[in-house]
């Protein structure tokens, strides 16, 4: 039980760790995409594929779908983008540049997921070429 409580509380750190850093990016008007956002944002990737959440089987889990979940609940982006299909109405710009900022987590956290199951397919130390 303690194992899934601190896992839990790691799940929160994370996510709170790449929401400071979304906020920080937009404050200041830069994408993500570039350092130093994007290098802290694979230091939390790297955190979490370390402790395991990032396995299918995890419970807790944070593949970049939950991420981009919890950020959401967070902003209140469900809400908002409820209001936007039902009244059909612009999304508000704020709520935009907010949900760009998830979809750029998402693929990057999603680029992140791909490459690094795919390491030991082209980094063996069994060398069968030779």
């Amino acid at each position: 039980m303690q194992t899934s409580t601190a896992a839990r509380s790691l799940v929160q750190n994370i996510v709170t760790g790449v929401d400071d850093i979304v906020r920080e990016a937009s404050e200041l008007t830069r994408p993500l995409e570039i350092d130093p956002y994007r290098e802290r944002l694979f230091e939390l990737f790297v955190t979490a594929e370390g402790a395991g959440l990032l396995d299918e089987e995890a419970d807790p889990r944070l593949s970049s779908d939950d991420v981009c979940h919890v950020l959401a609940e967070r902003w209140g982006l469900a809400d908002s983008a409820r209001t936007w299909m039902e009244n059909q109405t612009r999304l508000p710009a704020d709520d935009m540049a907010q949900m760009r900022a998830l979809w750029s987590v998402m693929r990057m956290w999603m680029e992140w997921t791909y490459a690094w199951r795919r390491w030991p397919e082209f980094h063996s130390s069994d060398d069968s070429s030779a």
